[in-house]
């Protein structure tokens, strides 16, 4: 097999240590020479690995994405070596020979020979962003499992107040919790808190508020209510640093608001987690791929079996996930009409990925381009269809219900002055 890189190494990375294997030519050219050391994961021995690797002229440095554990190492030799982030699903060793030196032994010969790809790692000022984003998307988690945990404090006290209000934690929702903490107890005074439309359901809140809440309750309650006042304080100083980080890409960010269902939050995941330099991804289906929003490869023997979406970018598909369901709700537009044309023959679900899929192939373009969202109308399809298929279908469906149809072209009709 052919030899791509002559001078490589091969990292397999622990909490502790790592272990450090360079590939070289051997002495008078005969096969290969493989050097193992071991480093702490210490700042003071990952500069004595960096100078090493630099006096063995390595030019290429590979090493399995392990967790966290691979940042110090990756982040301490980028600016000196080619450093390749490799995925562990695409190393596998022989089986009965799994040992740390071992590893990076193998990872070196995988490096050499080019049967590798790595990963994407963005610059830092991206790094940097992404962090806080990531950050805000599991506060926002946290808030949701906290107003869960609210629910279901309420329903241990008998208190239905999700049942009457959407919003248990809107403006009424707030005073009648802060009142039963208070310690008011009369379902009566409670909802005569509520506000706007709900003060026409007063009588439904009367029922809804009438329980067995006690001060056990209501100490749980005012901990819980102070949490998730606590998470919507630090969401929004979180939100005011990506603003800021934000501030060099305000360009990118306001040609990617202009997709339907795109929001100003969901943009900003989208250019944490891709970059704003979409050069890395060949094609908008290399970026697609990476992200797990296109169908998987499964065929064997001629047959092709189930085509499921790999795992991806855990952040990147939720954004994407999020942006299809508003697409799928706006008016007269290409995602809509997409979206509800797929549902109907493949189902909601692969409805919501394949919409999602446009608009990362979207979001690639504009970004490559320097260009705005073109809308293209709910029309689209029809002007694009095969006629004589649509139809043919058109007709299979009125046969079905019980029509017979005779099928004449329409005049063309003369313009109007």
């Amino acid at each position: 097999m052919d030899v791509l890189y002559e001078r490589c190494a091969g990292i397999d990375v622990g909490k502790a240590d790592v272990k450090v294997c360079v590939r070289t030519a051997g002495l008078r050219g005969r096969g290969r020479h493989s050097e193992v050391r071991t480093f702490t994961t210490m700042t003071r021995d990952l500069l004595a690995l960096r100078d090493w690797l630099i006096c063995q002229q390595v030019t290429v440095v590979g090493m399995e994405a392990t967790g966290e554990a691979w940042k110090p190492v990756f982040y301490m030799l980028e600016d000196a070596f080619e450093v390749w982030l490799l995925n562990a699903r695409h190393m596998r060793n022989v089986p009965g020979r799994k040992t740390d030196v071992a590893d990076s032994t193998w990872i070196a010969q995988l490096v050499e020979h080019g049967l590798v790809r790595p990963s994407f790692v963005p610059p830092e000022p991206i790094r940097r962003l992404r962090d806080l984003t990531r950050y805000r998307s599991d506060l926002v988690h946290e808030r949701v499992r906290e107003v869960n945990r609210l629910h279901a404090l309420l329903e241990d006290a008998g208190i239905k107040l999700a049942v009457v209000a959407t919003d248990i934690l809107g403006v009424s929702g707030r005073a009648m919790l802060e009142a039963m903490i208070r310690g008011e107890r009369d379902p009566r005074v409670l909802a005569d808190l509520a506000h706007t439309h709900l003060r026409r359901k007063r009588d439904a809140l009367t029922e809804a508020l009438t329980g067995r809440f006690v001060g056990h309750h209501a100490r749980l309650a005012r901990t819980m209510l102070d949490h998730i006042d606590a998470l919507d304080a630090t969401c929004v100083e979180i939100s005011g640093w990506i603003d800021a980080a934000l501030a060099p890409f305000r360009r990118q960010l306001d040609l990617l608001t202009t997709i339907p269902g795109v929001q100003q939050r969901t943009a900003q995941v989208l250019l944490a987690e891709i970059g704003t330099d979409p050069s890395r991804f060949p094609t908008a289906g290399h970026l697609a791929s990476w992200a797990g929003m296109c169908p998987g490869n499964n065929e064997s023997a001629g047959k092709h079996k189930t085509g499921r979406t790999r795992h991806g970018n855990a952040y990147l598909r939720a954004a994407l996930g999020e942006a299809a369901h508003a697409a799928a709700r706006t008016k007269n537009t290409f995602l809509a009409e997409r979206c509800r044309r797929l549902a109907v023959r493949r189902g909601k679900k692969r409805a919501i990925v394949a919409t999602a899929h446009a608009i990362l192939v979207s979001v690639w373009f504009m970004l490559t381009t320097d260009s705005p969202y073109q809308e293209l109308g709910d029309s689209y399809h029809l002007q694009h269809s095969d006629k004589t298929r649509r139809t043919r279908h058109l007709l299979t469906e009125l046969g079905r219900l019980g029509y017979t149809v005779t099928l004449n072209p329409a005049e063309a009709t003369a313009p109007t002055a």
